[in-house]
């Protein structure tokens, strides 16, 4: 791979080839890209969705929004550290084709502002819920409907894929979806392959998938553009876009240690694990006056999880660059805080994370809650969908159908399509919205 490519500025429906040289100094083409993230109904819907503890009505606790919009400015923070060091490294990207360290910032703060625009209410449960239906509720009666790849794209329902999605797919009025870079396309497919094959392996990009099969033209389209490297054969499967390991690294960063602010917040940590455990990651860096000037718990670890995040950025650039001869090469096939000095630290982290807070009896009730609702707006909206395209539909199909936005279209060609277009339509729903659609489906009149 070879960042001229790789930082291409084409969007969908382009047919002259797009010139960093040529861009407006004062709105660049990828600065665009988040602009259009920002304004869209999508993300805008992320403010009422679980990131660790859903419904919940603290101040403290993040949605998908706010960690969302964090994760975006640590991708910004990382992005710009390594475009300066590869502008060092590969001067001509500079030179001859005016790239500047911004640009990486920007693709990269872009694809990380997108990063959960396809996860549905709920949290990953929402994606369990979505999953369960099809493989083990009424929805496996669709798979005699359905290609086997197709089949599994509903099984294993993605937020990844549905992100995709979401950001490329056209309607009336707007072609290509929200018409991003192909750059920042790149940077935000951490999985660039379909649903099947499966392969048991521990490459990074086997761990999930990321697109649908409705959308695998498009992505096929992407990935030529950026010059993405073949993994296999004929399965449509590549190496990543170097940018995701970015990406991702800032999706870890925060996760890592924001959801641990969360639990300590809400009262799920004790201060005194937590202070211990994020001291170890920034020992050394502490300034030991201005520290114990601090009278709060919330103070405290504030100034610790700054420490830490900042620690963090450094450590994901100074890896990049180790192994960007790898990266390009598509040779390396890990996160990169796996191969991270700092790696047990942040095990410890995440461990106790898993303990207190994701397993905790108020995260697993709400989601055991969140589970059924989806599951029974699935069961409504999943015949509704069957029924549309056997055209069979009953008096209540049809008053479904006219509760949808005018933006879900079904068609009687493709039952695959008409799922998809259903899953969307749940997944888009916040997790307040899909809590009232349950209710209303229960007859009660709000």
């Amino acid at each position: 791979m070879n960042w001229e490519q790789l930082l291409s500025l084409k969007r969908f429906g382009d047919t002259n080839k797009r010139l960093r040289k040529e861009q407006d100094e004062t709105r660049l083409g990828f600065e665009v890209d988040y602009d259009r993230i920002i304004f869209s109904s999508e993300f805008r819907g992320l403010q009422d969705k679980t990131q660790v503890v859903p419904l919940s009505k603290t101040d403290f606790v993040h949605t998908r929004l706010t960690h969302s919009l964090e994760v975006s400015v640590v991708g910004r923070s990382l992005g710009r550290k390594v475009g300066q060091l590869l502008l060092k490294k590969h001067p001509h990207l500079e030179n001859v084709h005016g790239y500047r360290m911004n640009d990486f910032g920007a693709i990269v703060a872009a694809a990380a502002l997108a990063h959960d625009i396809g996860n549905p209410p709920f949290g990953h449960s929402g994606e369990k819920a979505i999953g369960a239906y099809f493989k083990e509720g009424n929805g496996a009666e669709f798979k005699k409907h359905l290609t086997e790849k197709e089949y599994q794209d509903l099984c294993d329902f993605e937020g990844n894929a549905n992100g995709f999605k979401i950001l490329t797919e056209s309607r009336a009025g707007r072609e290509g979806g929200l018409r991003l870079s192909y750059a920042t396309l790149g940077a935000f497919t951490k999985y660039p392959k379909e649903s099947l094959p499966k392969r048991p392996t521990n490459h990074i990009v086997d761990k999930k998938y990321g697109f649908f099969q409705s959308e695998k033209q498009m992505f096929e389209e992407v990935a030529t553009e950026l010059g993405l490297i073949k993994r296999h054969g004929d399965d449509l499967s590549y190496q990543r876009h170097p940018l995701a390991f970015l990406v991702e690294a800032a999706d870890d960063i925060c996760y890592t240690i924001i959801d641990f602010e969360d639990g300590i917040n809400l009262g799920l940590i004790e201060e005194e694990y937590a202070l211990e455990y994020l001291i170890n990651l920034v020992r050394g860096k502490i300034i030991t006056k201005n520290y114990n000037a601090l009278n709060t718990t919330e103070d405290r670890i504030s100034y610790l999880r700054a420490l830490a995040i900042g620690t963090l950025i450094d450590e994901a650039a100074s890896l990049f660059m180790t192994h960007e001869d790898a990266i390009l090469e598509g040779q390396f096939e890990t996160a990169l805080l796996e191969v991270s000095q700092y790696k047990a630290q942040i095990t410890d982290i995440i461990n106790l994370s898993i303990k207190n807070v994701y397993r905790s009896k108020e995260v697993i009730n709400k989601e055991i809650a969140g589970y059924e609702i989806l599951n029974q707006l699935l069961k409504a909206f999943g015949k509704m969908a069957f029924h549309y395209f056997e055209d069979t539909m009953s008096s209540y199909d049809k008053l479904l159908l006219n509760s949808l936005p005018e933006t879900v279209k079904l068609c009687h060609d493709s039952l695959y399509k008409n799922l998809l277009a259903v899953c969307l339509y749940i997944s888009k729903l916040s997790d307040t919205n899909a809590m009232l659609l349950h209710k209303k489906l229960q007859g009660q009149i709000l």
